[in-house]
């Protein structure tokens, strides 16, 4: 088995991670075939695959602008195959490596077009993965479409699924992606250029040295939304190695399979030149999933809410008196700040704690403002 080893500074080591040894895999581009390469690594041993694989694109002759000039399209070998029955063949055997070596909390992203993603998508749901979202890339620059007989194709498709349907704790950021979007959830449509200018790589004649260059911005989103620092990311398209250059600068490991070795000798120059970026800058969001559960009575315990406490909405239409328990009390029934928050409003579901607020006086105190508190304190961030 052919390794491209690249040296790959880590920091995760800064941020928590626990030291070992590394794989001799690890920050690599293997050279061949990428099932037959799959198969030669440990079962279980990568936490995200992004795959890029051939979109089967079926052009018939070449195309040309108004002008007559060529388009330089996807006109590859590797993307080409004799029969739909072929590219299912092969589609089949390299999701069912894929599926072999992704740990059993992971995900894998597969990116197509209208050529080849239902076709994708429809094996990988009768092997068993799961599907999460679909993704749509849409593209802020796309190719017009030369012979105006179709709608403009502007966008790609990726599917982001779990190993299999039980698997619950794979990874999705998904408070640093609300963060990233202004405090609005993210949205499976994402707006990005494709790869021009001076991060398109090019030969020795100016030409594209790989034709389906993914933009890093594209990658980046990917990685920081479903690994953490320290993950291992596996690309078996490996290409121009935009997944290997953007899993180094996020202090991820990668793993990379590429059959031509002018797209390894590319994507080995390319990734070399990245640095990692430092420990402050890779440290993740913290999720509220991951902080302490604080009950309310935790707030009458630490003194920041006392017993007959009166609590109000924001605007003042419902109040609730708190009881010594940590329950509260509408009227005589008595109930979680949850439950009551649901029932005067007549709803089915509430967050009490986004709900009422302390009344002192005529200040008016989120709650949730006071719980913030009480964790400091269990965490010492307070003292």
């Amino acid at each position: 088995m052919a390794l491209t080893r690249l040296r790959t500074v880590s920091k995760t080591r800064e941020i928590g991670e626990v030291a070992r040894a590394p794989e001799p895999w690890l920050d690599t581009i293997i050279r061949g075939d990428c099932i037959s390469r799959m198969e030669m690594l440990p079962k279980h041993s990568v936490d995200v695959i992004f795959a890029d694989p051939p979109y089967n694109l079926q052009l018939g002759g070449d195309l040309h602008r108004p002008d007559q000039s060529k388009v330089d399209a996807v006109d590859d070998a590797w993307d080409q195959f004799e029969s739909f029955a072929a590219y299912d063949a092969f589609t089949r055997a390299w999701l069912l490596a894929a599926r072999r070596v992704l740990k059993p909390n992971g995900t894998i992203w597969v990116i197509g077009s209208y050529h080849n993603i239902f076709r994708v998508g429809a094996i990988m749901q009768d092997l068993g993965f799961w599907m999460l979202n679909d993704v749509v890339w849409r593209k802020t620059n796309p190719m017009p479409n030369f012979r105006g007989r179709r709608f403009q194709n502007a966008h790609e498709t990726m599917i982001w699924a779990s190993r299999d349907k039980e698997a619950k704790s794979y990874t999705f950021n998904y408070d640093a992606m609300k963060a990233a979007n202004d405090d609005v959830q993210m949205r499976s449509d994402w707006l990005f250029p494709i790869c021009s200018g001076s991060e398109r790589l090019k030969d020795e004649d100016g030409n594209k040295a790989h034709p389906t260059q993914k933009p890093e911005a594209l990658l980046a989103r990917v990685l920081l939304s479903s690994t953490k620092p320290g993950d291992v990311v596996l690309d078996p398209f490996f290409g121009s190695g935009t997944t290997g250059a953007v899993a180094k600068k996020l202090g991820r490991h990668f793993v990379g399979i590429e059959r031509e070795q002018a797209y390894i000798d590319a994507a080995t120059a390319r990734i070399a030149a990245v640095e990692t970026l430092g420990a402050s800058a890779l440290k993740a969001a913290p999720t509220k999933r991951a902080e302490p559960r604080v009950p309310f009575s935790s707030l009458i315990e630490a003194g920041l809410v006392k017993p007959g406490s009166l609590l109000t909405d924001a605007r003042g239409r419902w109040t609730a008196e708190v009881r010594a328990d940590g329950t509260i009390a509408v009227n005589g029934e008595v109930a979680s700040i949850h439950r009551l928050g649901a029932k005067v409003q007549g709803l089915d579901a509430c967050n009490g704690w986004t709900f009422w607020h302390l009344r002192e006086g005529s200040a008016l105190t989120l709650i949730d403002d006071l719980r913030v508190k009480v964790r400091a304190g269990m965490s010492g961030a307070g003292a």
